[in-house]
């Protein structure tokens, strides 16, 4: 009579035959991180972004001054400026379309600026989490005071918007007057205040922002720095002054 023996398939309730590894539990597939999230991330990316979202704003500053100035040529021609501004692109665009195109951008980076700016700063006091024995003196003022500069600004524009956007906290304004609503603004002691207040603290952050941008972007060198210095510090200086003499001009009764 044959033996019988036991098959080789026979189950074996779910455990694991002697000496035969256990299998690898299935885990989720990661895929590398996109270009741009690599350059987020990255503090040269982060760098690049802040330079960037910085020179739109300047662009913005200088077109926005450049239609300032328009008020020293009387009320007739500063109201059309402000008529145009709202018609921009038409009959293509509708009214106020460009105009809030030009919003959107412009809020876009100063968001993208801010939130870089502050990313860095955590970035750079967790690199150095102990303080120096001996703190060194920074460069110049501006650079010292390059982040409360940002903090005043940003305030600054959200005042801005109330009272010459909005006009919620222009007493006097008038809509579709333009003109008048920047007189009515700049005849206050705190409307004056303010505005050369926040003009000085852009000044001082342009100063270093540029030289900083300028840096960062690859365009500096031993050769030229001396020239780019020039040119930003200058730049800086026309800016703050072509905003200041608006309501200079304004107190002393040459805009009126």
């Amino acid at each position: 009579m044959a033996l019988t023996t036991k098959s080789a398939s026979k189950p074996t309730d779910g455990k694991r035959a002697p000496g035969k590894p256990a299998p690898a539990p299935d885990r989720p597939k990661r895929y590398p991180p996109s270009l741009p999230a690599l350059l987020w991330r990255s503090t040269v990316g982060k760098k690049t972004v802040l330079a960037v979202t910085g020179l739109i704003m300047v662009g913005y500053l200088v077109a926005h001054l450049v239609g300032n100035l328009k008020i020293f040529f009387g009320a007739e021609e500063f109201n059309s400026y402000g008529h145009w501004l709202r018609t921009l692109g038409g009959p293509v665009l509708h009214y106020e379309w460009a105009l809030w195109m030009i919003r959107v951008v412009l809020v876009a980076a100063v968001v993208l600026h801010g939130v870089t700016a502050y990313q860095l700063s955590r970035r750079d006091i967790a690199a150095r989490p102990v303080a120096y024995v001996h703190k060194r003196r920074r460069a110049s003022y501006a650079t010292r005071t390059m982040r409360w500069g940002g903090v005043i600004l940003g305030l600054f524009v959200v005042w801005h918007i109330l009272d010459l956007t909005t006009l919620t906290v222009n007493e006097n304004a008038e809509t579709g007057h333009p003109y008048e609503n920047t007189v009515a603004t700049f005849s206050t002691w705190y409307g004056n205040t303010i505005y050369i207040t926040a003009m000085v603290a852009l000044g001082l952050h342009l100063r270093h922002g540029f030289w900083s941008a300028v840096q960062t972007l690859g365009a500096a060198s031993p050769a030229r720095e001396r020239a780019l210095r020039v040119v930003t510090d200058t730049s800086a200086l026309v800016l703050t002054c072509g905003f200041i003499s608006i309501p200079v001009a304004v107190m002393t009764g040459v805009v009126n």
